[in-house]
């Protein structure tokens, strides 16, 4: 049976790709000749691209002591001028708890507060730079998204969001893609370059490479100890080993010994962050109560933080999440409005404070924080209230747009859009939203299955049917089916068109179909 859809011809526009972008290149890392189909203008761009919806859906850039920040990224800089490759290489630390590193192609590096509350020396922050680094120049994951061409048949499309991070799982569209791209496993030889590398940058720059040595046995020994949450940041992308720990044995025995370890520097520079340390314990604890629909014991958490270190915007977040939730929505406005006055750069915040706006019916600032919102990063709850915001405003068209692209999130906004996208739209294109399929019977009559892929009951389906019968007429007919399909439930239909020769001659479309009343 034919029926007008879509055809995805990936085939063709992936044969199209290598074609164009294959070639033999030499890499600027290790000096091997690879086969390079994705060429440095697509790193450079795609990193550039990604790299502000990572570090959001991450967790946002860390803002509460900025001289940490600077510090990293003079560490970050002295590695990044002895490297093989010239990028635009840039650093950021991420306001997460979870201990974790990360490098997206085109040199965009990034390390969780988390890690660099568990270092201990200059030396071994320059290790785990160093090593993302060389990621990023050794092209490992430009490599990554070349098996993905190759094995998949796919060309860089939007991707799931798939991490541990709270937020990945709102991200809508191409944002998507930033975190395939940081939770991705890199190969064994990967990894294993980018210690041995990382440790050569590590000993050009100055610093002792024994330290990536220590630093090593410490990732194992906590992966065999499941100790604190380590399996859940950096363990999930670079999977420590005693194989790495004897390989960076012997590298450090290759390179001259000494260098600069700064374990006194390193502490006293990171001092701040570890007196913060109790205070972002008691929000952990918080953020876990909200979860839990604990209320109480949320608010009591969000205040015991506030009073260890107020400077924190995740904290004052913390109490605006809490009164959101509680339906008080002015208390929340106050709280957002504190965090967004510590850091305008985090979605976070102008997302909830839009939505305790749209609460209010106060719809010019709603609008404001969501579209902020979203130039940060597309999330599912931003984009189906802006869809709610234009509905409201009777710009049917604009709404479905924002519902369409909110509906790409499996998040409850996402599912909250899509239910709303069928209801605009199931009369202008009822065939995105029924499934038809169909057969003979054994005596040549046309047999209907219909599909309802949608949550909302559906009826009052019309499908029109051309056919050709034994004698070889051209004819047409129609099918009106008056009962109730429920969300995702199928059925066959027995029809009185017939008897027919055979399928390849049929065509059928569906033109009509409601949601059901209540």
């Amino acid at each position: 049976m034919n029926q007008c859809i879509p055809v995805l011809r990936n085939a063709l526009v992936t044969l199209c790709l290598l074609s164009s972008l294959s070639a033999c290149a030499i890499n600027p890392v290790t000096g091997k000749n690879e086969l390079a189909f994705v060429p440095e203008s697509t790193e450079l761009s795609m990193g550039a691209e990604q790299y502000g919806p990572g570090r959001q859906m991450q967790g946002g850039d860390y803002t509460t002591h900025p001289e940490i920040v600077k510090y990293v990224r003079s560490v970050g800089g002295r590695l990044a001028a002895v490297s093989d490759r010239g990028l635009p290489y840039e650093f950021h630390v991420i306001n997460d708890g979870t201990p974790n590193a990360w490098a997206l192609p085109g040199g965009k590096i990034a390390i969780n507060r988390g890690l660099l509350s568990e270092l201990s020396s200059e030396a071994e922050l320059a290790a785990v730079l160093a090593h993302e680094i060389v990621h990023s120049a050794a092209r490992h994951g430009a490599q990554n998204m070349e098996r993905g061409l190759l094995l998949q048949g796919a060309v860089l499309a939007t991707a799931v969001a798939t991490s541990n991070s709270e937020y990945a799982g709102l991200a809508t569209g191409g944002a998507g893609l930033a975190s395939q791209l940081i939770t991705h496993k890199y190969s064994r030889g990967a990894e294993l370059e980018a210690d041995y590398y990382g440790m050569r940058y590590m000993a050009r720059a100055g610093y002792d490479p024994h330290a990536a040595v220590g630093l090593q046995r410490t990732f194992v020994r906590l992966s065999e100890g499941r100790q604190s949450n380590w399996l859940e940041g950096l363990f999930a992308s670079h999977p420590p080993s005693m194989e790495r720990v004897e390989a960076n044995q012997r590298t450090a025995a290759e390179l001259n010994k000494g260098g600069e370890l700064g374990a006194e520097r390193y502490t006293a520079v990171m001092q701040p962050l570890l007196r913060d340390q109790p205070a972002y314990e008691k929000y952990t604890q918080g953020r876990k109560a909200l979860g839990q629909g604990e209320m109480g014991t949320a608010l009591r958490r969000a205040e015991e933080a506030l009073a260890l270190q107020p400077k924190e915007p995740l904290f004052h977040s913390l109490r605006g999440d809490i009164r959101l939730k509680q339906q008080r929505y002015e208390d929340a406005i106050t709280n957002f409005d504190r965090a967004i006055a510590l850091d305008d750069s985090f979605f976070h915040y102008y997302l909830q404070r839009g939505l305790a706006h749209q609460e209010l019916n106060q719809t010019r600032q709603a609008r404001a924080d969501l579209e902020r919102s979203i130039k940060f990063l597309p999330t599912a709850p931003a984009l189906n209230g802006m869809g709610q915001l234009a509905l409201n405003r009777g710009d049917t068209n604009t709404a479905k747009e924002f519902f369409a692209s909110a509906a790409s999130s499996q998040s409850p906004a996402g599912q909250a859009a899509r239910s709303a996208l069928v209801r605009l739209d199931i009369r202008d294109n009822p065939h995105k939203y029924v499934r038809l399929g169909g057969g003979l019977d054994s005596q040549g009559y046309l047999l209907l299955q219909l599909g309802n892929d949608t949550s909302e009951p559906i009826t009052q389906i019309e499908v029109q049917i051309r056919y050709v019968d034994r004698s070889g007429n051209q004819r047409r007919d129609s099918v009106r089916i008056t009962q109730v399909i429920k969300g995702q439930q199928q059925i066959r239909i027995n029809t009185s068109i017939g008897p027919l020769s055979g399928m390849d001659k049929v065509e059928a479309n569906v033109t009509h179909a409601e949601i059901a009343r209540n």
